[in-house]
């Protein structure tokens, strides 16, 4: 969560088009505070690791209460966050339920779902819910999703290229512009629909944790919120400078540190080291199918099985993008039985005596 965190207080100064739409600013001032982008990170954070705790992970109307009522407790701790004036009606209402917002409120809270599940489509499943207890608008429910997809991809060692297919596939955005693209008619805008595919670009551009920050801050617009989202996929993808989070920690009160403190407890152990995430991203990575091959790329083919490199299959083995498509549990088993695609006889054929 360190991640979205910064990203909230170092593009907090600059929000409703206050920056210069430069990287070149400094990157801590007194005005680099938390806003309702962090409180809201943490709430989330607490009512998933509840779930986790009580059990009730796969009980959608506990786990939509857990959120809820975490929400309003973290909002009574800090009354004066900045919040939304949808979100505010949400919250002075217990009854009022979802109000169809498509605000990016849904995107900037949802980084712990990203990281405390295992296959993809729990990730989504959580990150779903976590967004239609009060965005539950299509728009604010996607852009939840999109981005606890891109963390978990990003923990998981997928490189930009295969995190960029998956969230253009799967959810229709543009990711096409570049930032110098995006820059100059950009503004203070608060849809899921016109922050997500910016915060992700920035992502995408960025060259390490925190050239990604600048580069989102650089944007404009709703810079806060934009930069936390965008901070909260570089945190999976590249890791927090030690510095960094201790910047991050002295703006903090102790109620939202026992908080971070209890996620990482629960994260930690289950997370891919850097060093292996970085081998995988450049030198790939064995068959996991028949282990005699390195499978540098995405796309990459097994030249003794035939299995097509896809790092968010390998990651779910009982996932496929299309109902007729094997995974990679159902292509192990074909493979073990002796079966070998007919192109790749061919090739084999061609190929005897050199592999």
């Amino acid at each position: 969560m360190y991640g979205a965190i910064l990203g909230d207080m170092i593009g907090a100064p600059y929000e409703f088009d206050r920056g210069d739409k430069t990287k070149d600013f400094p990157l801590f001032s007194k005005d680099s505070v938390f806003t309702d982008d962090s409180v809201l990170t943490v709430a989330v954070a607490e009512a998933l690791m509840d779930a986790r705790i009580e059990g009730t992970e796969g009980d959608e109307a506990e786990v939509k209460r857990l959120l809820a009522h975490s929400m309003h407790f973290w909002a009574d701790a800090y009354p004066n966050a900045g919040y939304g004036l949808g979100f505010l009606d949400w919250l002075s209402d217990p009854d009022m339920g979802p109000y169809s917002s498509c605000g990016n409120g849904s995107a900037m809270r949802v980084s712990s779902a990203g990281w405390l599940y295992d296959d993809l489509e729990t990730t989504r499943k959580m990150a779903r819910w976590t967004a239609e207890i009060s965005h539950n608008h299509p728009e604010g429910i996607k852009g939840a999703e999109a981005i606890a997809s891109a963390i978990f991809l990003a923990r998981s060692g997928a490189s930009k290229m295969v995190i960029k297919v998956y969230i253009e596939q799967e959810f229709g955005y543009n990711l096409s512009r570049s930032c110098d693209e995006i820059r100059p008619s950009y503004y203070h805008v608060e849809t899921c629909q016109q922050t997500v595919p910016e915060a992700i670009t920035a992502f995408l551009e960025g060259k390490n944790f925190e050239d990604v920050i600048r580069t989102a801050v650089s944007l404009g617009g709703d810079a806060d919120t934009l930069t936390c989202i965008a901070g909260s996929i570089a945190e999976a993808y590249y890791g927090v400078p030690q510095e960094l989070k201790e910047e991050c920690r002295k703006r903090l009160n102790e109620d939202m540190l026992t908080v971070i403190d209890q996620f990482w407890e629960i994260v930690a152990p289950n997370q891919i080291d850097e060093l292996l995430k970085t081998t995988i991203r450049i030198f790939g990575a064995l068959c996991p199918v028949c282990g005699k091959t390195l499978l540098e790329d995405s796309g990459d083919i097994c030249i003794f099985c035939g299995w097509q490199h896809d790092s968010i299959k390998e990651k779910d083995p009982d996932f496929a993008y299309v109902p007729d498509e094997l995974t990679l549990n159902q292509y192990k088993k074909e493979y073990e039985s002796g079966w070998i695609p007919e192109h790749i006889k061919r090739l084999r054929k061609e190929y005897e005596g050199r592999i």
